[in-house]
């Protein structure tokens, strides 16, 4: 069964191509329960009273469901479980939070001795996905609401929901001769490559889940051939484990959700510039590396890792922006928005949160485009405005002298913008509000 929440899908906070994907991805699943005799029943409203109303339907003795870690499903669940058997499984990670815990019971901060118990605890292999059965029986007359049919995914979005394409991704990226996965760690890092996996809408909906993909990783680990293929496996194992790092602090620490876990920096004096803001919504800053990765959010619903430390630094450090403001403009953009792993992006870049970049640390959006995209080729995609501008400029085109700007067609302040902050000055700014917000 599947709820609709009216709180959820009416949220500020929702990216109508993740709703459009989640939609999908309902779709996907009832044809694979009809396929095996069954089907999902789809409600809407609140889960409390819909649950209540199918267990009297169906004389169901008791529900069951995947723990989540989130302040507003820790709720809810606990509002159904004061009417109903309500019965918890994990499966959102490969060990629950609890599990990973400090030998005196506290909460792991840091990720590395986090990462460190977390791979000492027996970790899932190959032959312990269970497979699904080949027939499942629901009673056929009980009612079920059509899945929306709206919003729908838009053409851009580069992501096929449901379990079927999830697998085809994860067989791709870690089976074969010379797997992705095992060039993993030095092509994770270049927005202008095919180099990650794009699994994360899956893993965020439960298309696939975190235990297949840790042992299909773990597999190919196992076949490599080399210390650097080995590495690519391990690298992105430890990417799995962050998101099981994050869902861990949201599980202990849930004020994260509304402020910085290092609370002393919820003093900072913002600058909050709303025009400043809308310049980095819309992807025009004057910094190609910025907005080519801001357009490909608005495009597709996605962006690549580096794009987004690049593009949060930007808009925390350099424009001096609540990294709040950027946290719920992702969350009402992104497929793969997922409310802890979003959060902890943003305060590990913003250097506000647990284990987190040194907030000294300023990404300079221009050294950041030549070494991730070197030849631009990213950048050219997202802004075709700058195609013709030759790789010497293409992150810094301003740059330009005039009589090669009007060769490239591409004028600064008219077919581009030219920079709405200036780096340096930038970064002596928001080291002084920073350090003030640090002594308080």
């Amino acid at each position: 069964m599947f709820v609709i929440d009216p709180r959820l899908v009416d949220s500020v906070d929702v990216s109508k191509k993740r709703l459009a994907f989640l939609f999908d991805g309902l779709r996907s699943l009832d044809a694979a329960l009809q396929a095996r005799g069954s089907r999902l029943l789809v409600r809407r409203g609140d889960p409390v009273e819909e649950l209540c109303k199918l267990a009297g339907e169906s004389g169901a003795t008791g529900v069951y469901a995947e723990e989540d870690v989130t302040p507003f499903a820790r709720r809810r669940d606990g509002a159904v479980a004061e009417q109903l058997p309500l019965h918890l499984v994990g499966g959102l990670t490969v060990h629950p939070p609890d599990a990973v815990r400090k030998d005196d019971g506290s909460p792991y901060t840091v990720f590395t001795p986090f990462s460190k118990r977390w791979r000492a605890l027996p970790l899932p292999h190959a032959g312990d996905i269970v497979s699904t059965p080949e027939r499942i029986q629901t009673p056929p007359d009980l009612a079920s609401l059509s899945i929306p049919a709206q919003p729908a995914l838009p053409v851009g979005v580069p992501f096929v929901a449901g379990e079927a394409e999830a697998q085809r991704r994860l067989r791709s990226f870690t089976q074969g001769e010379n797997p992705h996965v095992q060039r993993y760690r030095d092509a994770r890092n270049r927005p202008d490559l095919d180099g990650t996996s794009q699994l994360s809408p899956y893993l965020r909906f439960g298309m696939i889940s975190a235990r297949q993909a840790v042992a299909a990783g773990l597999t190919a680990r196992a076949a490599a051939h080399s210390d650097d293929a080995r590495g690519g496996a391990d690298t992105w194992i430890s990417e799995l484990i962050w998101r099981e790092f994050y869902l861990a602090i949201l599980h202990h620490f849930p004020f994260v959700r509304r402020g910085s876990f290092q609370r002393q920096y919820d003093g900072i004096a913002w600058e909050n510039d709303h025009a400043s803001f809308a310049a980095w919504c819309e992807g025009r800053t004057g910094y190609p590396v910025v907005d080519a990765a801001m357009r490909q959010l608005r495009a597709t619903g996605w962006m690549h890792n580096r794009s987004r430390m690049i593009v949060a630094s930007f808009l925390v450090k350099d424009l001096l922006i609540d990294w709040r403001w950027g946290e719920r403009w992702f969350m009402q953009h992104l497929v793969d928005g997922d409310p802890a792993a979003n959060n902890g992006g943003w305060q590990w870049t913003a250097g506000v949160g647990t284990d987190a970049a040194p907030y000294f640390r300023v990404f300079n959006p221009v050294l950041q485009g030549k070494k991730f995209d070197p030849q631009g080729d990213h950048v050219r995609r997202w802004l075709p405005e700058l195609r013709n501008v030759p790789d010497k400029f293409i992150h810094e085109p301003w740059t330009m002298p005039v009589s090669q700007q009007r060769q490239a067609g591409c004028t600064i302040g008219i077919d581009y913008p030219a920079p709405i902050v200036d780096h340096k000055a930038a970064r002596e700014r928001v080291l002084v509000a920073y350090s003030a917000a640090k002594k308080e």
